[in-house]
């Protein structure tokens, strides 16, 4: 059975809720403690040996009940027949069954068909070999108290239930609170990244193309604008290196300051640590990491560690079950998959925005890699290769 965790940011959980077979044990020992009694009284009574037999019937079932709680219902609940059969009175049996009906549904057993079971053999017991003996008091309680063991463990186990999901989703949001932040500054510098790309990058190379025909044209005794030319096409090679430079510094996130500049870039090497991160805050994860030997482009390094990032960030919040997580190199490229069952519902407080999936393909396309999503079966998925040294992947 699974436990719940406290919560750093918010009260403690109750010991029932934190260790749930605190109440198990409870409901057992009461039912022991009422057999107990039961045969002591027997004994002390001197009572004859089908009493005696009824009374063990019911105590039988309480210790089946522990492995096999249908079983062990519909024993302890059938004991009642027995014991008002015999003309004994049948409230200790009632108990037991009561304790074991409270169990079951703690446990998560459907609580209509189990207190429907124990009404049933209640009054079943009360209205035939009982004779109504006691009169509608007795059936009322005999009624009334299967309800109200079945009610009570149902109601417990939605309010537990309750509890380890808003504890869950606490750790949800404490867990993804930095990796948002983290990637919507990558998205926006991946979006500088992109414009200076498309429109500084085009504006120097044709500025470089007429300064190269502008020279071709000059005529031969022209020798100063010669030079003035070739000192301009210079000034924007420089300007295409610069620019080169900028665009890899915001891809790689080395324009932080203060503490995050001391941060290593991400990179392969730190995919283990990934992984190892997102365990400790409860996603199962099958990871299978085969790094390349020869020589990646740090940039595609980042961005192969942010599509792993995201991925299981999507895992984390709206999957379920074990994530499988496989980079390795085949046929030169670098190839990352990243795979996980959907969930019924997500983690977090809402079903997200899609804008992950946006920010994804875009940092993918910035490293000329090709990314593919698709969602079949139930299952979601995500694969993206890369060439290793940068170079468009078709």
């Amino acid at each position: 059975m699974a436990k719940a965790h406290n919560s750093q940011d918010g009260p403690a959980a109750p010991l029932w809720v934190s260790r749930p077979e605190v109440l198990h044990r409870v409901a057992y020992s009461v039912a022991a403690l009422v057999f107990t009694g039961q045969i002591v009284a027997v004994i002390l009574r001197g009572s004859d040996w089908p009493t005696a037999l009824s009374v063990l019937l019911a105590g039988s079932g309480v210790a089946l009940s522990w492995w096999k709680p249908w079983a062990g219902l519909v024993v302890t609940s059938a004991a009642s027949f027995a014991v008002t059969a015999v003309g004994h009175d049948p409230l200790s049996v009632w108990m037991m069954a009561v304790l074991v009906l409270f169990s079951a549904t703690l446990r998560g057993k459907q609580p209509l068909a189990a207190t429907g079971i124990v009404a049933a053999f209640f009054l079943g017991a009360f209205m035939t070999v009982g004779g109504f003996r006691g009169g509608a008091v007795v059936g009322a309680a005999a009624l009334f108290s299967a309800m109200a063991g079945g009610a009570t463990g149902a109601a417990l186990r939605i309010h537990r239930d309750h509890w380890w999901t808003l504890e869950e989703r606490a750790e949800s949001a404490i867990a993804t609170r930095e990796m948002e932040a983290t990637r919507r500054v990558t998205e926006e510098r991946l979006r500088i990244a992109r414009d200076l790309h498309d429109v500084i990058g085009h504006q120097v190379a044709m500025l470089s193309l007429h300064l190269g025909a502008a020279e071709i044209g000059l005529p031969d005794d022209a020798e100063s604008c010669r030079q003035a030319l070739v000192s301009a096409r210079s000034s924007a090679r420089t300007v295409v290196v610069e620019t080169q430079r900028i665009l890899a510094l915001l891809r790689l996130g080395d324009d932080a300051g203060g503490d995050e500049a001391l941060r290593p870039t991400p990179a392969l090497s730190g995919l283990e640590g990934l992984v190892a991160s997102f365990e400790s805050v409860g996603l199962d994860i099958r990871a299978s990491i085969d790094l390349p030997s020869g020589f990646v482009e740090p940039s595609v390094g980042v961005t192969v560690y942010r599509v792993v990032q995201e991925a299981l960030t999507n895992a984390y919040r709206h999957g379920e079950g074990t994530a499988t997580v496989e980079v390795c190199e085949r046929d030169g490229r670098i190839c990352v998959t990243v795979e996980n069952r959907v969930g019924h519902s997500p983690r977090g407080s809402d079903s997200g925005s899609g804008l992950g999936l946006v920010g994804m393909r875009e940092r993918v396309e910035s490293s000329s890699g090709r990314l593919m999503i698709d969602s079949h079966d139930g299952r979601f998925r995500v694969h993206a290769q890369f060439s290793p040294l940068g170079a468009v992947v078709r």
